[in-house]
C-alpha cells in the first residue's frame, strides 16, 4: 500500500495564488511581444537589405554601362593620315593643329608603331570606378540618394584585358564586381554584350574604343585628332597645354540618333602638353535629346573627362600606364519640376602590361557573336531610365 504525502499544515493565501498567475501571464505575453518585435525587425532589416542589394546592383550597372567600355565620337577610316590633314580656309588653324600632331607622334614614337611593324597591341590593367555625390550642384543629386540606400560611394574593383589589330579591330573583356562586359569590333560593326542586355549592335558605325586613346594607342590618337582644329591653349591640371578640339559632323549624329533619342551633339578636346608633346587630358561632351510619345522631352548632356597620367616607354614607344576618368550626368527637362538631376560617377585605371605582336591572334578573334540585335531603343540599351544613354 503507497504512502500518502503529507498534508502542508500551512495557511494557503487565495490572493498570492492570483497574483502569481497573473504575472505568469505577463511575462508570456511579454515574451511574445519580444519575439513579434524580433520578427519585425527582422522582416525591416531583411526587406532593407534586399532594397539595399537592388540599388547597389543598379548603381553598377549604370557604372559598367557609362564606364566600361564608351566609343570615341569620330571614326578612324574618316581622318586621313596627319601629314594630309590640310585647310585651304584656315590656313593657320591648320598648320597650329598639326604642328602639335607632330610634336605628339615625335614624343611618342608613332613611327615604330606604322609601317607593318606592329600588327596587334595586348593590355592588361585594373580599373576602380565608384558613384560619388556632385558637390555643390543646384539640382538633387541621384548618387546622394543612393548612398541613403547604402549603395551610393561603393569603390567596384575589377580588371580588363584589350586586343587591338590594325585597322579598326578590337576587342574588350572587362569584369567588375562579378560583372562582365564585353565590346568588340570586326572593323565592319562595332557591338557591346552586357549580362542584362545582352549582344547589341553599337549604333554609328564602327569607331575606336575610347579607352584605348586615353594613352594607350599614339597611332589611333594622332589619326582621329588629324582634322582637330587649334582652340587655343589653357592649363589642365597644372599643366600647360595646347587645346586641339573635334565635332561629330551632322551625319555621324544622324547615325547614332532613332526615333527616340536624337543625339544633338558630340565634342571632343584634346589636351596636349606644350612641354613635351603628350596628350594628358581627354574630354568630350555629348548632348541627348530623348522623348517618347505623349511625354516631354528630356534632355541628357553628359561630360566625360580623362586625366592620362605615368607615361613610359614599352618597346621604344611611349604609353600612358594609369589615369583617371570623371564623368558628370546631366538631366533636365520641362517634366523635372525640381531641377536638373545631377549623377556623378568616377574611374582609375592601371595599366598592369602591354606587349605588341602577340602570336596567335588573328582576324577570328574579332568576329561579333551571332546574337546581335542590329536594332535597338532605349530600353534595350539599357538604360534604366532614370539614367544616361549608354551608347554615346
Amino acid at each position: 500500500m503507497s504512502r500518502l504525502a503529507p498534508v502542508c499544515e500551512e495557511p494557503v493565501n487565495e490572493e498570492d495564488d492570483e497574483k502569481e498567475k497573473k504575472q505568469k501571464m505577463r511575462r508570456n505575453n511579454n515574451n511574445k511581444v519580444s519575439k513579434r518585435t524580433m520578427t519585425w525587425k527582422n522582416w525591416v532589416k531583411t526587406h532593407f537589405s534586399i532594397f539595399s542589394y537592388h540599388r547597389s546592383f543598379s548603381d553598377l550597372k549604370i557604372l559598367l554601362s557609362v564606364l566600361a567600355c564608351p566609343l570615341f565620337p569620330i571614326s578612324l577610316s574618316s581622318n586621313p593620315s596627319p601629314s594630309s590633314s590640310t585647310s585651304s580656309s584656315t590656313p593657320q588653324v591648320s598648320s597650329s593643329a598639326e604642328y602639335i600632331i607632330q610634336h605628339f607622334r615625335a614624343a611618342t614614337g608613332c613611327k615604330k608603331l606604322e609601317g607593318g611593324a606592329v600588327k596587334n597591341v595586348f593590355a592588361t590593367g585594373k580599373v576602380t570606378m565608384t558613384m560619388v555625390e556632385e558637390p555643390g550642384s543646384g539640382g538633387s543629386s541621384v548618387p546622394a540618394m543612393a548612398a541613403a540606400a547604402g549603395g551610393g560611394g561603393v569603390a567596384r574593383r575589377g580588371c580588363f584585358v584589350i586586343w587591338e589589330m590594325v585597322p579598326n579591330r578590337w576587342l574588350i573583356e572587362l569584369v567588375v564586381a562579378g560583372q562582365k562586359v564585353l565590346a568588340g569590333s570586326d572593323g565592319k560593326v562595332a557591338w557591346r554584350y552586357t549580362p542584362w542586355l545582352g549582344s547589341h549592335a553599337a549604333k554609328g558605325g564602327v569607331r575606336p574604343l575610347r579607352r584605348t586613346l586615353q594613352g594607350l594607342d599614339p597611332v589611333a590618337i594622332s589619326q582621329v585628332f588629324a582634322l582637330a582644329h587649334y582652340a587655343g591653349e589653357k592649363e589642365i591640371t597644372g599643366t600647360d597645354c595646347f587645346v586641339l578640339k573635334l565635332s561629330a559632323d551632322q551625319p555621324e549624329l544622324a547615325d547614332r540618333s532613332d526615333s527616340t533619342a536624337e543625339m544633338i551633339k558630340h565634342v571632343t578636346f584634346g589636351y596636349f602638353s606644350q612641354k613635351n608633346g603628350l596628350l594628358v587630358y581627354l574630354e568630350d561632351s555629348y548632348l541627348t535629346r530623348i522623348q517618347y510619345p505623349g511625354t516631354y522631352p528630356m534632355y541628357w548632356e553628359t561630360t566625360m573627362g580623362s586625366k592620362i597620367d605615368d607615361y613610359g616607354m614599352v618597346e621604344g614607344v611611349m604609353v600612358a600606364h594609369s589615369g583617371r576618368t570623371t564623368v558628370t550626368i546631366t538631366r533636365f527637362g520641362d517634366n523635372l519640376k525640381s531641377g536638373p538631376i545631377i549623377s556623378r560617377m568616377e574611374e582609375t585605371w592601371l595599366i598592369d602590361d602591354i606587349a605588341f605582336n602577340v602570336p596567335g591572334l588573328s582576324m577570328d578573334s574579332f568576329i561579333p557573336p551571332r546574337e546581335l540585335q542590329t536594332s535597338h531603343d532605349l530600353e534595350e540599351v539599357g538604360l534604366d531610365s532614370q539614367y544616361l544613354p549608354v551608347d554615346p
